[in-house]
């Protein structure tokens, strides 16, 4: 593939000559973006397998040191992706078709739009954090760390590919080796937490791979590939039927309520790593599924079942808030909070406008970083104080014998999460809330609602921990080293960077999700 993007350029004839004045960009991208979508997908793979099942018994820290190395290169690729990117184009680019077994209609077809582009940026960037932040002396690491990249390699491929059983296939990666992550590596109850992920979303995966083979068999399409017209063939009937599927599929990744029970759990047992992936990375999973296939594929449903999407977004909304407020584990209440905060993506897929739903992908960036940083420095207080109760913490704050710099990681935190200007959260929750008032005004006031709720739970988390006197209990404890540090620095400035220029972020996916919007029926 070449394209030409020009930037302010004007065009003037003299005789028979063109001549190109301003600004000219030339990307050459015949070759290299699809090889980089590939790296992206079989280079975590192949370094997974190779971390695993290296020979001997190298150390935890240097095979943590191994495998950040190799995450940070992958970023890098991410990187090298997005600069070839252009925004402009409204379809998919750097588009990699291989047929894989042209009888059944599959095919090995991958590409990119703005839409997953910052999820494969979001990807990258977490998991290199993730491995940083893991221990230096955790037991098993060549299991754990292969785990790491699997998943890795697993999420890129489910964000970049274009046919329907390639996308499942990809989806499914995740689910073992996050239930082993669980289950291993995980709190006292590890073992029915991990059990109970495994069971929801396997269910999930189910569904999903249901509602793609009911949509290719009841249109008769000969392949699997993505095709945004392929349901307008059928009764409205099918099609409500087809999404309701896909609508259960996905949410319970998401999750939404009332398929959210396995998250609380999931994350209270999973060590902080684990918990920064799952939900920085893995959540995303489920609100991109809904947009891509649910949107993306069902516009008239869609539109039909809007009404009670925002409605179950609100519900959402405010039962995580209400629920975030009344817990005494600060873990349980960051998880709550998720529930609360994806609702907000629910309910700019519902409205469509081409504002919500460019919100609805800086939701998901912004929860990411967001989320990641909270679960990173409560695992932070875990490890120094070994409770996260909230009747017990107190005073973590004072700067000679608390933890200072992570009470001041987690003020920012709990700022960005409740909305304030200049953060990334503030931004997308205003684009959600204006693209989505004037389609459900008094659904967006109740969801508006939640960012209230979101500052009480959270001025509850800082004033009862951080602030106050420290206890005798732990004034001894650990001091947690200026380069454990690093990852809640690097979250904490991409997430005011892109508070105070989310254009930087929105120009790759303006163009996707406005032709995705103009689909809808207005």
């Amino acid at each position: 593939m070449e394209f030409v993007y020009q930037k302010s350029a004007r065009i003037t004839r003299i005789g028979s000559e063109i001549l190109l004045e301003d600004q000219t960009l030339e990307v050459q991208a015949l070759a290299v973006q699809p090889i980089l979508l590939n790296t992206l997908i079989w280079g975590p793979f192949l370094a997974a397998a190779i971390v695993a099942f290296w020979p001997g018994k190298p150390s935890a820290a240097r095979l943590r040191l191994a495998a950040g190395c190799v995450a940070l290169a992958f970023l890098l690729v991410s990187i090298g992706l997005a600069t070839t990117f252009n925004p402009s184009l409204s379809g998919f680019q750097a588009e990699t078709i291989v047929p894989w077994l042209p009888r059944l209609g599959l095919s090995y077809h991958l590409a990119m739009d703005g839409i997953s582009l910052p999820l494969i940026l979001l990807n990258s960037l977490i998991t290199v954090l993730v491995i940083y932040a893991s221990s230096p002396k955790l037991n098993r690491p060549q299991l754990y760390y292969g785990l790491l990249l699997l998943i890795t390699g697993g999420v890129n491929g489910a964000f970049l590919a274009q046919d329907l059983i390639l996308f499942f296939l990809f989806y499914e990666v995740e689910l073992v080796p996050l239930f082993l992550l669980i289950s291993i590596w995980g709190g006292i109850r590890r073992g029915y937490a991990a059990t109970k992920f495994l069971i929801y979303t396997a269910l999930s995966g189910a569904l999903a791979f249901l509602g793609f083979m009911g949509l290719v068999a009841l249109t008769g399409a000969n392949s699997f590939d993505y095709n945004p017209t392929l349901a307008a063939q059928l009764p409205l009937a099918q099609q409500a039927i087809l999404l309701t599927i896909l609508l259960i599929a996905f949410g319970i990744k998401v999750p939404i309520v009332p398929l959210h029970t396995w998250l609380p759990d999931a994350h209270v047992e999973a060590s902080t790593p684990v918990s920064m992936i799952l939900a920085g990375v893995l959540l995303k999973l489920g609100t991109y599924g809904i947009l891509r296939f649910g949107v993306g594929l069902f516009p008239e449903a869609w539109h039909l079942f809007a009404p009670w999407l925002a409605t179950i977004a609100v519900v959402s909304t405010l039962y995580g808030s209400l629920n975030a407020i009344v817990q005494q584990d600060m873990k349980k209440l960051v998880a709550y909070s998720s529930i609360g905060h994806m609702g907000y993506i629910i309910l700019a897929l519902a409205a469509g406008t081409p504002l919500s739903l460019l919100g609805s992908v800086a939701q998901m960036v912004s929860h990411g970083l967001i989320s990641a940083l909270l679960f990173l420095l409560v695992g932070f207080v875990y490890s120094r104080t070994g409770t996260r109760d909230l009747q017990v913490l107190q005073g973590l704050l004072t700067p000679e014998r608390g933890l200072p710099l992570v009470g001041t990681l987690m003020i920012l935190g709990v700022m960005a999460s409740s909305g304030l200007p200049g953060m990334m959260g503030f931004i997308a929750e205003f684009m959600i809330f204006r693209g989505s008032f004037l389609t459900f005004p008094r659904l967006t006031l109740l969801c508006m609602v939640g960012t209230g709720l979101t500052s009480v739970y959270f001025l509850l988390l800082v004033n009862r921990a951080f602030f106050g006197r420290l206890t005798a209990q732990f004034a001894q404890m650990e001091r947690v080293k200026l380069w454990e540090h690093l990852p809640g620095v690097v979250l904490s400035l991409l997430i005011v960077l892109f508070g105070i220029q989310p254009q930087w972020l929105a120009q790759w996916s303006e163009t996707a999700v406005t032709t995705i919007s103009q689909s809808l029926p207005h």
